[in-house]
């Protein structure tokens, strides 16, 4: 066997290369993620239930469930500038947020699953 001495560290190389490339890639994210501002790294990340609580949808405004109607009115507006259909945001979570603000103001009756 001839050059079969070449390909481990040609292998052992490649496998360095790929883990410094993942932890570059992964401290520029953790730099961007610190570098935002507060309002753009608190949404909730999702998972929405079959019919959303009042407990998810404070989760995905940010807030407690006891919130004031006024807290609830500037987080649904902050987070829907952030993620508005019209420049380029989801369309389902604008109505996951909308829907959110109406339980969290007593429009729309939480549902339970109970």
């Amino acid at each position: 066997g001839g050059g079969g001495a070449m390909t481990t560290p040609l292998i052992a190389g490649l496998g360095v290369a790929a883990a410094a490339l993942a932890a570059q890639r992964a401290v520029t994210m953790v730099a961007a993620w610190r570098a935002a501002p507060m309002a753009m790294r608190r949404f909730y990340e999702g998972g929405f239930e079959q019919s959303m609580t009042r407990r998810e949808a404070a989760l995905i405004l940010g807030l407690r469930q006891s919130a004031t109607e006024d807290k609830v009115k500037a987080a649904h507006k902050r987070i829907m500038v952030a993620n508005h259909p019209d420049s380029g945001g989801s369309s389902y979570i604008a109505t996951k947020v909308n829907e959110a603000k109406d339980i969290m103001l007593g429009k729309k009756k939480s549902e339970t699953i109970f």
